[in-house]
């Protein structure tokens, strides 16, 4: 939190690149906050201030997602009417926050250390993330595009196959991926896999 007055709350979240301003109205009778007077909540607004022009893709993935997040929640106006209710939006707020910085942080792994997993190039567009697979021990070379969003990584993930080389296709990656559990690392886990059940060697799930 950057500052707390009677009119208004201001948080500052992922480090910084997002505002939230919480405008305050009047008080409430025979209702309290912190000890303090309750008021009214007449008005919430984001403000993000990311550079995308000088911020890694990563960053700006995780920005438009948490962008759709916040178009989608149009609702948390009406859900959050007094300053009783600011806890549990901001819990909300935060979460999503949380798991869109880590989704962030498992990209930026798969752009350095890729190759570990098969992988030749990671690419952001958009919200989607590209992951070029190609293994000459597997004689295959294919493009695995991860349509993703701000509920991550909490619900399945659409995604499509290109082939450049060699016979794996959509089928031998869905059933590769079926196998993996939802959760944290996903997108790690996924790369992991689909390295050692087709281009490497057993599978591992971690």
């Amino acid at each position: 939190m950057s500052e707390w007055s009677d009119h208004q709350a201001v948080f500052s979240l992922l480090y910084d690149s997002i505002e939230l301003t919480v405008t305050f109205g009047s008080p409430l009778d025979c209702a309290a906050f912190n000890n303090k007077p309750c008021r009214k909540i007449v008005g919430l607004s984001f403000e993000l201030l990311l550079d995308e022009e000088k911020a890694p893709p990563s960053s700006c993935l995780v920005q438009r997602l948490i962008s759709q997040f916040i178009e989608s929640q149009r609702s948390l106006q009406e859900r959050c009417t007094t300053m009783q209710h600011l806890p549990q939006m901001l819990h909300e707020v935060s979460l999503v926050v949380t798991h869109c910085r880590l989704l962030g942080e498992e990209i930026e792994f798969l752009i350095r250390w890729g190759g570990k997993f098969n992988i030749l190039k990671t690419g952001v567009d958009n919200t989607k993330v590209k992951l070029l697979f190609s293994s000459s021990t597997a004689l295959a070379k294919f493009e695995v595009t991860i349509s993703l969003a701000a509920g991550y990584p909490s619900s399945p993930l659409p995604f499509t196959v290109q082939k450049h080389i060699g016979s794996l296709g959509q089928n031998e990656i869905a059933a590769v991926l079926s196998n993996i559990p939802l959760g944290a690392n996903y997108l790690i886990r996924m790369a992991r896999l689909i390295h050692h059940e087709l281009l490497q060697g057993p599978p591992m799930i971690h």
